[in-house]
């Protein structure tokens, strides 16, 4: 009798572990926060434990160790093979990537401001574009991370065409001016916190940094999204949209970019 008790008792945890599983699965496959959830919180933080350094550490080395030094291109693919196959990581990515390229040679631009650094693949893909008198300037509020995407950057040969400017982009656009001697920006690529966006574009245009012509473009769009920020260049008349439909970086999750000219 008792045997039987704890055969059944058994069976009914074997089985509820394989629909729990089940369940995950699905849930991880059809439903973009849940799948955010495992990858950012819980896998993430495991691995980071059992490994003792963080992600974009464990980034960092496998660039230093595959990437050719010198090769902006070997970088790139080096951190999308990382990102696609191994963990997770909010670079703009290869997708997405082509959208970025193509405004960029679009804008043409002399001067170059980035917000959002993490560690360095938006920034390289923009600099490596850039003109010989070019250069960009880049925002980055996290100290490890600003630090990592300096050894990243330097990897691709780039430190030269690329300034990494600490803080907050609140407190460093208004001293843009006088600190980094930035009269326009000719193009702007917001990929920070998605509700600095907004006050952030609008401090831009406040600060008189935008010239007729300086193209804006703005990344996760759709996911997260950036509501405020739609919102606001659509209903101004000073800014021209385009919305370019993507896929969030290194998954099949709908996203998009939005490029906003600003016509003085």
């Amino acid at each position: 009798m008792l045997e039987g008790w704890i055969l059944t008792i058994l069976v009914s945890v074997g089985v509820g572990s394989l629909l729990f599983m089940v369940a995950l699965v699905i849930l991880l496959r059809n439903n973009i926060h849940a799948t955010m959830f495992w990858n950012e919180i819980v896998l993430e933080k495991i691995t980071n434990f059992v490994m003792d350094q963080s992600k974009e550490q464990r980034i960092l080395n496998s660039v230093s160790y595959n990437a050719v030094k010198g090769d902006p291109e070997s970088v790139l693919d080096c951190i999308d093979n990382y990102c696609s196959q191994k963990e997770w990581a909010m670079n703009v990515g290869d997708e997405k990537g082509v959208i970025l390229d193509k405004t960029v040679e679009e804008a043409d631009p002399t001067i170059a401001l980035e917000f959002g650094t993490y560690v360095g693949y938006s920034a390289i893909r923009i600099a490596r574009l850039l003109k010989p008198n070019a250069r960009l300037l880049t925002i980055e509020f996290n100290p490890e991370f600003a630090s990592i995407a300096r050894e990243i950057i330097e990897i691709a040969g780039l430190s030269e065409k690329i300034t990494i400017i600490e803080g907050h982009s609140q407190d460093i656009i208004p001293q843009l001016r006088e600190k980094y001697q930035v009269d326009k920006v000719d193009f702007v690529f917001l990929d920070h916190w998605k509700e600095r966006y907004c006050p952030d574009t609008i401090l831009l245009e406040e600060c008189g940094y935008l010239r007729k012509g300086s193209i804006l473009l703005a990344d996760n769009i759709v996911y997260p999204g950036a509501p405020d920020f739609v919102k606001y260049i659509h209903s101004h008349k000073n800014f021209d949209c385009t919305n370019y439909p993507s896929h969030l970086e290194y998954m099949k999750v709908e996203d998009a970019m939005e490029k906003a000219v600003y016509m003085g």
